[in-house]
């Protein structure tokens, strides 16, 4: 495949949610990303997950899986985990997102890994971490953004907080920093020669994306009460505005001169701009802008103040995002079997990462992987027959 991780052997004990997102991101840059699942996803519909079940009726498509090889194995029994630890002999990276100590039960915890496979980076990830009174509790995005610290800011004041879909747990203090993790953790190797756990935990990661808003309120300039400070839609000139077709535009301009401008092409040059630094007054700037707004339709805003210096962007959703010219010209959806998704980022000037692959099925390429990685056919076969792997 294309992409810097060309050549890189990835191991992804299947998963929900942070891990395999964070594959995904290894696989579409290049990396062999082996999704090893259970047997009985390959048989039966009746062991859904309940994620699984809320589409029900429903053709699945899950992007996430883009690029990926897909193995079933049953761990449970030796043979299966024999199975698992060969292919963990020959891997770069074992990532896995089960509760702290079920690894370790079956058989392929870090101990079990890294005694076969120095070299190994094995990746951990979880929501409350591997320690600590949560660590052994159940969780979703939203509690771990919650203890954490952020969510009590996504609303406005009076209003309960409104998360930001799971993209800050899952994906942005999951998924990203366990990709960070085993870069870094990659890198070293490349020195000593040597593999490590990599442990990753949702919580940590949301509260390391706040650390800039521990400084701010360290010199007293962020508030605990939401909606009152400039980036939780407390200030006027940073804040998201209803047009009079009841859409929604974006104005971000936190300098002094781009706030200027957007008042000079609103018609509201005078003493707004003074203003601006004084909190005790943003209510009722924001409240003249708003009813502003209102008084156009986000096209109208559009003509007027795209590609202006005022920091303007207008509120698209998922169906209008990808026909923007901005996303059109620059290549940032493609079409892969006729489902928009967001292309592979970043961008790589030598080693281009390629068009992302379909997403796959439980046990879709079991045969061709065990192959692949040493097994000879009659191996393969027995474990077919076994029922220790499945093909789909």
């Amino acid at each position: 495949m294309a992409g810097p991780l060309s050549g890189l052997k990835v191991i992804e004990l299947q998963g929900r949610g942070p891990g395999p997102f964070g594959t995904m991101v290894m696989a579409d840059l290049g990396a062999e990303v082996v999704s090893v699942g259970r047997v009985e996803a390959v048989a039966a519909a009746d062991h859904e997950s309940p994620m699984e079940r809320m589409f029900q009726g429903h053709r699945r498509i899950d992007l996430v899986t883009r690029g990926k090889r897909a193995v079933a194995l049953d761990l449970k029994r030796p043979e299966g985990r024999a199975a698992l630890l060969r292919l963990i002999e020959r891997a770069d990276v074992l990532v896995e997102g089960h509760r702290p100590g079920v690894a370790e039960r079956l058989g392929v915890g870090p101990d079990d890994c890294l005694g076969i496979n120095p070299a190994l980076v094995y990746a951990r990830i979880t929501g409350w971490g591997q320690d600590g009174p949560y660590a052994s509790t159940p969780g979703h995005d939203i509690n771990y953004i919650s203890l954490a610290g952020p969510l009590d800011h996504f609303r406005r004041p009076g209003q309960a907080p409104m998360p930001p879909l799971n993209l800050l747990g899952d994906y942005g203090g999951g998924g990203m920093l366990l990709v960070v993790g085993v870069l870094g953790a990659l890198f070293e190797r490349s020195r000593s020669g040597r593999g490590q756990v990599v442990d990753t935990a949702m919580v940590d990661g949301v509260g390391l994306l706040t650390t800039l808003f521990y400084g701010l309120r360290a010199e007293g300039l962020w508030s605990d009460q939401p909606g009152s400070n400039i980036l939780d839609l407390g200030a006027p000139h940073y804040n998201v505005y209803e047009t009079s077709d009841g859409r929604y535009v974006s104005v971000g301009a936190g300098e002094p001169q781009f706030y200027a401008e957007l008042l000079r092409r609103l018609g509201l040059e005078g003493d707004l701009v003074a203003e601006q630094g004084d909190p005790a007054r943003w209510a009722g700037t924001r409240d003249r802008l708003a009813a502003l707004f209102r008084t156009r339709t986000r096209s109208e805003w559009c003509e007027l103040l795209e590609g202006t210096d005022t920091c303007f962007a207008p509120v698209l959703n998922m169906a209008e995002a990808p026909a923007h010219p901005h996303h059109v010209a620059r290549g940032s959806f493609v079409q892969v079997d006729g489902v928009v998704q967001p292309a592979p980022a970043p961008r790589f000037g030598r080693t281009p990462a390629g068009r992302p692959g379909p997403p796959v099925n439980a046990g879709q390429h079991t045969e061709e992987v065990l192959g692949d990685w040493g097994f000879g056919p009659d191996e393969v076969g027995d474990l077919l027959a076994s029922g220790t792997a499945a093909q789909a």
